[in-house]
């Protein structure tokens, strides 16, 4: 099933959901290059993708946004008690998703650096631009935000499937 319905997320959706979780999971992997430097397998393999995966996600998030709007009037309902808490929790980390991309185009903008995402020139490199590399600066800790969201994310999903036992995480499978 494509679409979304009142007791499970389709096919769309759950493939947004995997993917995205899948490339957020190697973008992650950033932290790394605070460990010796980048200096280890992670950080000379998977690190330097991490521009261009930031583009791809930049991409989904808003295709995947779009997709959202259409099924918003048939996706699984949840429970009423807590149902603002859900919404609240799924924006900021839609909003963390569409936020940590942005900030690192500004970090590559307003340092200069250019862009490049999948050897295609997004900008190029040029002066500094002040304004951009402040919002730029944004980029670092709303990453370890959306990381405390994201094992937040996590642990919830967990806690229904294992102590509350209901199907909330296999709506998502």
């Amino acid at each position: 099933m494509k679409n979304d319905s009142k007791e499970r997320y389709g096919s769309v959706s759950k493939t947004f959901h995997w993917l995205m979780a899948v490339l957020i999971g190697w973008q992650l992997f950033k932290f790394g290059d605070r460990i010796a430097e980048g200096e280890h397998w992670v950080g000379e393999t998977l690190v330097p993708w991490h521009v261009s995966i930031g583009t791809l996600l930049l991409i989904l998030i808003v295709m995947r946004l779009a997709w959202v709007m259409t099924q918003r009037h048939q996706r699984p309902a949840q429970e009423p008690a807590t149902a603002k808490l859900v919404k609240a929790g799924h924006g900021l980390l839609f909003a963390g998703m569409l936020l940590m991309p942005l900030t690192g185009m500004m970090v590559m903008l307003g340092g200069g650096y250019g862009m490049t995402a999948f050897d295609l020139e997004v900008f190029a490199k040029g002066e500094e631009i002040a304004w951009a590399a402040t919002l730029g600066s944004l980029h670092s800790p709303l990453a370890w935000a959306l990381t405390v969201l994201i094992i937040g994310h996590i642990s919830m999903a967990l806690i229904h499937h294992f102590v509350q036992r209901d199907d909330t995480l296999k709506r998502m499978l």
